[in-house]
């Protein structure tokens, strides 16, 4: 009854857990407010509220990101008094990418622009737009519209006189939701979207199916993607992994006999109530790893699961944390819980009775094993809460705990197998060992993200090439017995004399083997070598000082309308790219995983490339006002407006970058795929959208009525 109410208190965590929603990271506001003492000063004050993890570029970055801009559509009876300016100063910094100096703030902020009245009636109208990024997205340019109008008296307290349906405060979400505009007295200027390159829920029936929302049929595709299952799988298999891994380290594979015998000796002369209470350790094990899975999502928070990976900060404190977990596995010092917490788990299991007896010392075991499999748990938690998925941690986990108990319940099912098992030995150290490499070749991917987010230029990929070289050479020595560490034990001869390089067995040595096999394999990345092998730990391509072969992969089309019907005319599916020129982790995409050699070939030969840019500030032929899903009104100005609403319009989606495989009625042929560093991810995205395009579709049946 007691494991039944454990369990159901688990999937209820887990489910409140994911229910969660994620806010909006920027919220602004706009409100018009005089100067004391000035009459003739007003000032239009945009308070900005920022989510952590994200920040909003200022308006001096020129050649970089998206500058923050004062746009003053209608300025009558007013003229602007000095430039824009932001409240608390904006932080700057070099940015390597753009090779200039850019600013931003980040939390909250106020920009303030002061306008001064030239007498009589006064009115302005336009818009301040924004650009807003973390360390994984950016978010499309985004306007702050505001219409304010009054009248200059003499007192100043008849100054703020409004008109129209304008308030003080006028909440502009990230996503540009905004107040309808009623003052109809301008409207002959705004074209109502009715052209066939801009149609939708605000354009009548004259609009270009092209532009029809397909969001329902993407975010299908999104859920039957086997992208989001394949990593789900993926993590619970490497949760395995970890647990059999752990299963062999000195800390757990000695205790597995004495476990066993312990419950074949309390049941004596009732076999089955051995074998049940070995299942029930096996299964308190698991719940017991599961409910730190469930803790880890809960102490982070949903939301946070996604920022985490690319906050610089958090893997600092990651790498710092498995520098330290190698360090005790080479043998630097013991991990381990105080000793008072396995002594009362100790006594709880010894003083009760039944079941909770048994959760009792499975318990004991998970606090007596820690000083292995900490470490081991350590690292599998940091790669499943930086994948971005919420359950994450509780799936890989359940894996883990399920691999670690496994062998405590067939082992009491069949106590004969333990006769075949190996025995405990110096094996089990060149484990920890062995693991303790990984650890830091582990620690530092985390301080390339880091170092990228900061601009150090510590940590270059040749920089990381050859420190992951370094690594694994030392690891093939070790396995070899060319390197001792002081866990080693000495091994005799028959006289009882040490003997200076014991042998090793086959499995060591062809374990060395490969191990070498890889470090050799990375050392022609020190010229630019793709090394498709280690493409998602280390550093983008562009970090590569010296590069003997540089690929790249640019679009030929720009326009989705133009994109399209070259596609149609080519017999080819299209991609379509929505990025900008401000956005970093476009940059490192394009960089990163456009050159590999598949995915170049896959891009150029079998697909239309579209690159639609949402930060295009090239003018509209005139100003277009569209209706958003919620009944809303937004202006599009630029071809980066257009595109952004496209993007939102049609597929649902507002962060870059954001990449979309479609057909010649840009119907979407596979899920969307955004920022992920990984090269096989993205070919085998792009051959499942390139399958279905050629997968003919079924003809329609053939009769009369």
């Amino acid at each position: 009854m007691l494991m039944k109410r454990l369990l159901n208190l688990l999937i209820l965590t887990l489910v409140c857990a994911i229910s969660h929603a994620q806010p909006n990271p920027v919220k602004a506001t706009v409100e018009q407010r005089e100067v004391n003492g000035h009459p003739d000063l007003i000032e239009l004050v945009f308070t900005f509220a920022i989510d952590k993890g994200w920040h909003v570029y200022g308006p001096e970055n020129d050649g970089g990101p998206i500058a923050m801009t004062f746009n003053a559509e209608k300025l009558e009876g007013a003229k602007k008094e000095g430039n824009l300016t932001l409240s608390p100063a904006p932080k700057r910094v070099h940015d390597e990418l753009f090779d200039c100096e850019v600013t931003f703030v980040e939390s909250s902020a106020k920009a303030i622009q002061r306008l001064r009245l030239t007498g009589g009636a006064w009115k302005v109208e336009g818009y301040l737009q924004y650009g807003a990024c973390n360390d994984e997205n950016c978010m499309p340019p985004t306007n702050v519209e505001f219409k304010f109008s009054g009248e200059l008296k003499d007192s100043p307290s008849a100054l703020p006189i409004r008109e129209g349906t304008v308030t003080d405060k006028v909440e502009k979400p990230l996503d540009n939701e905004k107040e309808a505009i009623e003052d109809k007295q301008d409207s002959d200027s705004i074209a109502q979207v009715t052209a066939p390159s801009l149609t939708g829920r605000a354009g009548g029936e004259s609009g270009s199916p092209l532009w029809s929302p397909v969001i329902s049929e993407l975010h299908a595709l999104d859920e039957a993607s086997d992208t989001q299952s394949r990593s789900l799988w993926g993590i619970f298999l490497l949760g395995i992994l970890g647990g059999l891994i752990a299963l062999l380290t000195p800390c757990v594979w000695p205790i597995i006999p004495m476990t066993v015998s312990f419950f074949l000796k309390r049941s004596k002369d009732d076999k089955r109530k051995g074998i049940r209470d070995a299942i029930l350790y096996g299964l308190s094990i698991i719940v017991i790893y599961v409910g730190l899975g469930l803790l880890v999502t809960l102490i982070w928070g949903p939301s946070s699961l996604n920022a985490l990976s690319t906050n610089a900060i958090f893997n600092l404190f990651l790498f710092a944390l498995l520098v330290v977990f190698a360090a005790s596995f080479l043998g630097g010092f013991e991990l381990t819980l105080p000793s008072s917490w396995s002594n009362k788990m100790d006594e709880k299991a010894s003083s009760t009775t039944g079941l909770l007896s048994i959760f009792f010392m499975a318990a004991t075991l998970v606090l007596v094993s820690f000083s292995c499999t900490g470490p081991i748990i350590g690292l599998l938690l940091v790669d499943m809460v930086t994948s971005g998925s919420v359950i994450a941690p509780t799936v890989g986990m359940f894996g883990f705990a399920l691999a670690l108990a496994a062998p405590f319940t067939l082992f009491a099912m069949f106590p004969t197998w333990l006769k075949s098992a190996p025995k405990s030995g110096n094996w089990m150290n060149a484990i920890k060992v062995v693991l303790g490499l990984v650890e830091l070749a582990f620690a530092l991917k985390f301080l390339s993200v880091a170092d990228l987010a900061y601009g150090w230029r510590l940590l270059d990929r040749e920089t990381f090439l050859c420190l992951w070289i370094l690594i694994f050479s030392l690891m093939g020595f070790y396995l070899l017995g060319w390197i001792r560490l002081p866990h080693d034990e000495d091994e005799y001869d028959d006289e009882g004399n040490v003997i200076a390089r014991p042998k090793i067995g086959v499995t060591r040595f062809l374990s060395a083997l490969c191990v070498l096999a890889f470090a050799l394999y990375m050392i022609p990345g020190l010229w630019g070598a793709p090394c498709k092998a280690v493409s998602a730990f280390a550093p983008p391509m562009w970090t590569q000082d010296f590069n003997l072969n540089p690929h790249t992969v640019e679009a030929v089309y720009t326009d989705f309308e133009e994109g399209i019907a070259a596609a149609q005319k080519a017999g080819k599916p299209v991609m379509l790219d929505f990025t900008g020129y401000g956005c970093v982790n476009c940059r490192k995409m394009e960089a990163a995983v456009w050159p590999d050699a598949r995915v170049r070939q896959l891009m150029t030969e079998d697909y239309v490339l579209v690159s639609l840019y949402v930060d295009d500030k090239t003018p509209l032929l005139e100003t277009v006002e569209v209706t958003e899903g919620d009944g809303t009104t937004r202006k599009l100005r630029t071809i980066g407006d257009k595109w952004s609403y496209l993007q939102r319009s049609k597929f649902g989606a507002q962060t870059q970058p954001f990449y979309v495989l479609v057909d010649h009625e840009a119907h979407p042929l596979a899920g969307s795929y955004s920022y992920k560093e990984d090269v096989d991810a993205y070919v085998r995205w792009l051959e499942s959208g390139l399958k279905k395009f050629r997968t003919p579709s079924p003809l329609p049946l053939l009769g009369g009525e």
